[in-house]
């Protein structure tokens, strides 16, 4: 239930086009909720047949001209109704962790190199998120809603700088004699 969601919340802060929310979503949302091009213009149209969205009036009819989205406000009172409810944390599915408990009966071949592959990946994206704090979150931007978006971050530099610190841990200790 929470793609649209994150659809209604991206076109709040910004009417957009599918396409415009796609971009969108790479470069913010997607870091915590992604969602593919198609599962994107799928539920704009859920939504607007909701009528928590609407087509903003085109300027002339021009073939091929995208179509861009508002909040109805209906869409406004079922986010701000879905962001008010509590919910409970979902329990951790990680395949990583689930590969390394297998390999605890059927033996490490492959495990140490993907390791080092997973503290790669999670060492560029703590830099990532890094250099977003920096560049976005100067010191004095302490409006409500500019703190609520550098927790957001805050909890991926977190989670980034855990995965980095724990598999760091765990290659040391598996590669010791």
């Amino acid at each position: 239930m929470s793609l649209p969601h994150a659809i209604l919340t991206a076109l709040l802060e910004k009417p957009s086009s599918g396409l415009e929310l796609t971009r969108r979503f790479d470069k913010s949302i997607g870091y915590f909720w992604s969602a593919t091009h198609q599962q994107i213009y799928r539920e704009l149209g859920k939504l607007e047949r909701d009528g928590a969205i609407r087509a903003l009036p085109r300027q002339g009819v021009t073939r091929g001209q995208k179509k861009e989205y508002e909040v109805l406000p209906a869409g406004r009172e079922e986010l701000a109704h879905w962001t008010a409810a509590s919910q409970d944390p979902k329990p951790l599915r990680d395949t990583l962790l689930l590969r390394l408990r297998a390999a605890a009966v059927v033996g490490t071949a492959g495990v140490q190199e993907d390791l080092h592959r997973h503290l790669a990946l999670h060492q560029r994206q703590l830099a990532e998120y890094e250099e977003i704090e920096k560049r976005d979150f100067p010191p004095g931007k302490d409006a409500v809603e500019d703190r609520l978006r550098h927790v957001v971050l805050r909890a991926g530099i977190d989670l980034e700088t855990f995965w980095t610190q724990w598999l760091t841990r765990t290659i040391e200790e598996l590669e010791a004699p």
